[in-house]
């Protein structure tokens, strides 16, 4: 089965968020399903600079009034089509916003050209090579499902997956005379919203399958409260919602072998992670302490996360005798905020604006507890991280955090299966009783030890979540999924 998948960034060639882990990892447990999984991608720098002894696949003289080619490689273990258009994806800054951080004003014809492209693809663009499904994810592959709807008549099938509905690419109405779409596609039932044009509405739209990263989050955005718009739609269409769980990649996550830790572990040897904890004490300005709960942060530091509550509640996490490291960046209050806290508690909070992966591991690898405030979180990747890694996750309860963390309640202790202790609702006063009750665990060495095992004997896996995407492609061109040998 030959799937394309579209990502605006993979891992770990380019990243900003939990969107390039699951397009960098999806394609390697597919293929353990006999899913061909190749990755269309952009073609920005950090692409092209890794991408040696590519072949020239097809050449587009006229992409949306630009030149471009498509060079096919393979880098990390990946299959790439990278879209090389340089005067689309050749500049400084991340994939969506320049190094002032306002977005590209381009961004609508940028990714336009990616769902296009995508859709050519799945018609017999480059010579040998023909698609069955086009996975598409978020907003910026969102018009690949509407390229499909209206163009040529095929048997190619659309899948388009939700990582956060937050974000939904909307642009004025002017915009959709240069999409190369026929006019009644500017409709309810195409890609007009509210007035204008919605890419991640297109995609939800006109998709034969939409999938979101989690049950629970698949559930939320069927609501007025976490459907942002869209849910209308989304109840419309329920029997194709799925939700599911997105995995790790359990090479790049694995304590046992990891470079970025100063001293590995297992389950066997989690008292080695001592070793770590000073070194993160270390690197973030606190005092060198053992004993000393570390609770981190490794986030946007914006309001989705949550980050404003945990600012409220540092003054009484360190009168606890806790510490505290965050690193991320976001919102300039909530940045200066939780700068404030480290100035008035030195030694005892520590935050590192900017994102560092190196420094993420070791977070994970050294922290007690890893803090996921969020008010939504359609999946997660951190609590993920953290169960594998044995910190601790202390999570809001919902969307994926509420899929993936059973809670440390009496008879979840009881019967051995807490891995980590959920709060809601989404207040201070609600994550201040949960670090109280997180700390009265972290004193309980016994029971603290139990959590964290069962935590990191959790499946965190693509497996399962690999098989349910396998299980839709098949079903879309109408395969017997039940002749395979794994399911």
């Amino acid at each position: 089965m030959e799937v394309l998948s579209v990502a605006s960034e993979v891992y770990p060639l380019i990243k900003t968020g939990g969107l390039a882990d699951v397009a960098g990892a999806l394609p390697a447990a597919l293929g353990e399903r006999g899913v061909t999984m190749r990755i269309l991608v952009p073609g920005y720098p950090a692409v092209t600079s890794k991408l040696k002894g590519g072949r020239v696949v097809a050449e587009i003289a006229d992409l949306f009034g630009v030149s471009a080619r498509l060079v096919a490689g393979r880098v990390a273990g990946l299959d790439l089509i990278v879209l090389d258009a340089p005067a689309l994806y050749d500049r400084p800054g991340n994939p969506y916003v320049g190094p002032e951080g306002w977005d590209w004003p381009d961004n609508w014809k940028r990714f336009a050209a990616l769902s296009w492209v995508a859709s050519e693809l799945g018609l017999g663009l480059v010579e040998g090579y023909r698609p069955q499904v086009i996975h598409c994810h978020d907003w910026q592959a969102g018009l690949v499902p509407a390229y499909v709807k209206y163009g040529p008549s095929s048997t190619l099938k659309t899948v388009m997956t939700v990582h956060n509905m937050a974000f939904q690419g909307t642009f004025g109405a002017d915009i959709f005379a240069q999409l190369r779409l026929p006019d009644h596609a500017f409709s309810v039932a195409g890609v007009e919203y509210y007035g204008g044009v919605g890419y991640l509405k297109a995609g939800v739209e006109c998709a034969d399958v939409v999938t979101t990263v989690s049950p629970t989050y698949a559930a939320e955005i069927r609501t007025a409260e976490f459907g942002m718009g869209l849910e209308g739609l989304l109840n419309n269409r329920i029997a194709t919602v799925h939700g599911v769980l997105n995995g790790i990649d359990l090479n790049a996550w694995d304590p046992s072998t990891d470079p970025a830790l100063k001293q590995n572990y297992t389950t066997n040897t989690t008292h080695l992670r001592r070793v770590n904890k000073a070194a993160l004490q270390e690197a973030f300005g606190l005092d060198l302490s053992p004993t000393a709960p570390l609770f981190a942060v490794v986030s946007r530091l914006t309001w989705q996360k949550g980050m404003d509550l945990l600012a409220h509640c540092t003054d009484m996490l360190v009168s606890e005798g806790a510490q505290l490291a965050v690193l991320g960046s976001g919102d300039t209050e909530l940045e200066n905020n939780l700068r404030g806290a480290a100035m008035r508690h030195p030694g005892q909070v520590g935050i590192i604006t900017g994102y560092n992966e190196q420094l993420s591991h070791l977070i994970q690898g050294g922290a007690d507890v890893i803090v996921v405030p969020s008010r939504f979180e359609p999946c997660g990747l951190t609590q993920l991280y953290a169960l594998r890694y044995g910190c601790i996750p202390l999570v809001a309860r919902v969307g994926g955090l509420n899929d993936t963390i059973i809670d440390a309640n009496v008879a979840a202790l009881e019967a051995g299966v807490a891995t980590g202790v959920q709060f809601a609702p989404a207040t201070e006063h609600a994550l201040g009783d949960a670090i109280r009750r997180t700390l009265a665990l972290y004193r309980d060495d016994k029971t603290w030890k139990k959590i964290q095992r069962r935590g990191m004997k959790s499946d965190v896996s693509w497996e399962t979540s690999a098989g349910r995407y396998a299980d839709l492609y098949a079903t879309l061109i109408g395969l017997d999924t039940h002749d395979h040998p794994d399911d």
